[in-house]
């Protein structure tokens, strides 16, 4: 069954379609967990293995998410309602749509101390500061009540400004101001950082591969970063492609999405290691690369403010960009399952993740002591919905598109009727039918640590 409603909605222009769907695969994942992630397994052989998942288990994946979107023309939970009506297959829309909600809930609190920091870039001064200044500068800040909620509100304020205005004038507008300013950013701050006495050792460290530091854990924690770096699983990529026009190339658009959020991580790590290396910087420093390393990085360069507040503009739109889409998500379920108003719609998730996000952010302060499973509500939905939902989502999109939707109907679609050719179709039947899935099940196994479990 495919839903025949023409008068849905759709993103005006090819280049808004392929922004918008790069913009959300496009996050801080990109920025800050894909550096910190390279630099604590071995880097460019972390790298070129990757770029390898991105392409024959991310890619596939996305391009099935693209079927379903395309194919129902539907909101995440009502897709599968559509194309597989009377079945259960249903609960894997829930589930994304849970989990865009859900990550909201702790995402808007990195991304207010995204703003936060921008804010310090221009008032205060990150000269003479040690790394041990930037440590208790971040634990006083998160710590806080008033700064930190108020930074979440000013967040989700612009978020609700977007999706309120709808698909064309805010989600796709917006879509092409901030990609390419996000490029812009990002190119300048890569070619400072190569400009820098000794940034060539930095790109060693990135682009000579030394296999002797791979073992199955790092093969396990790439895979997983290339699934949730490319936002599948959670209902974004189902969403925003029932906005495509028919004639998308649904192909060379997923391929086109996974290049530039491979680009934009690959960037990323040009802009940071060199920097690291040529000041001393070890570049394993894990999550406190971003809040506290690169700062202190920043403090010993000429203009350390100005290099700073860029840096900070750069994954505040990094941030943006995958927030509107997470928003979307949510505010599209409500809106035609709930059939209340788009704006009404909009109104309703801010408030909720406003909710969310104020609970987040005081786990790290007042509400730290209050734990479940032993995790602070910030951890909590950090493990659910990344340990959990997301590969369990993603595990179930490849057996649904492998193995319930029919192969012509899948081929149709994803070839706009035979007008588009499909050479590697087989190949692709077997990698979502197979590979994905179980790639999936290893990554999900791994992060509930049965795997290791299962090892001991």
């Amino acid at each position: 069954m495919i839903n025949t409603d023409t008068t849905r909605v759709t993103f005006g222009s090819r280049i808004g379609i392929l922004l918008a769907a790069a913009g959300s695969a496009v996050g801080l994942g990109n920025i800050w967990r894909f550096p910190y992630m390279l630099g604590s397994n071995g880097g460019a052989a972390f790298l070129l293995i990757y770029i390898f998942c991105i392409i024959f288990l991310g890619l596939p994946v996305m391009i099935a998410e693209f079927y379903i979107g395309r194919h129902s023309k539907s909101n995440a939970a009502g897709a599968f309602r559509i194309i597989a009506p009377g079945t259960k297959w249903s609960v894997i829309g829930y589930i994304g749509v849970l989990a865009a909600f859900l990550i909201l809930g702790f995402y808007f609190v990195i991304a207010g101390w995204t703003l936060e920091y921008i804010f310090q870039s221009v008032t205060e001064t990150f000269v003479d500061k040690s790394v041990d200044d930037f440590r208790v500068a971040l634990s006083d800040f998160s710590s806080g009540i008033f700064r930190p909620v108020l930074w979440i509100i000013i967040f989700i304020a612009i978020n609700h400004l977007i999706v309120s205005t709808g698909v064309k004038k805010g989600i796709e507008r917006s879509a092409k101001l901030l990609m390419p300013l996000l490029f812009v950013i990002l190119i300048i701050l890569c070619v400072r950082s190569l400009t820098l006495p000794g940034a060539s050792a930095g790109l060693d460290f990135l682009f000579r591969p030394d296999f002797s530091k791979i073992n199955s854990s790092v093969l396990l924690s790439t895979m997983g970063q290339a699934f949730f770096s490319l936002s599948v699983g959670m209902g974004c990529m189902i969403t925003y492609s029932s906005y495509f026009k028919d004639t998308t190339n649904l192909q060379r658009t997923a391929l086109e999405v996974t290049l530039i959020d491979a680009m934009i991580a690959i960037m990323a790590g040009v802009m940071i290691f060199p920097a690291v290396f040529s000041f001393g910087i070890e570049p394993t420093a894990g999550v406190e690369l971003v809040f506290i390393t690169l700062p202190n990085v920043f403090g010993k360069m000429f203009l350390s403010n100005f290099w700073s507040c860029i840096f900070f503009i750069l994954l505040s739109v990094a941030a943006l960009t995958s927030t509107i889409s997470l928003h979307e998500v949510a505010t599209a379920y409500l809106h035609e399952e709930m059939k209340i108003t788009r704006k009404r719609a909009t109104l309703f998730v801010s408030f909720g993740v406003l909710t969310l996000a104020i609970l987040s952010s005081l786990s790290f302060g007042i509400l730290k002591d209050f734990t479940l499973l032993g995790l602070t509500f910030f951890d909590l939905l950090d493990y659910i919905t990344a340990k959990l939902m997301l590969p369990f989502g993603g595990m179930l999109i490849c057996i649904f598109v492998g193995w319930r939707v029919d192969k012509k109907i899948l081929k149709a679609e994803l070839t706009n009727r035979g007008s588009v050719a499909f050479y590697f179709f087989t190949i692709y039947c077997f990698l979502i039918r197979y590979i994905a899935p179980a790639a999936i099940g290893f990554v999900f196994l791994n992060e509930l640590g049965l795997l290791r479990f299962l090892k001991s």
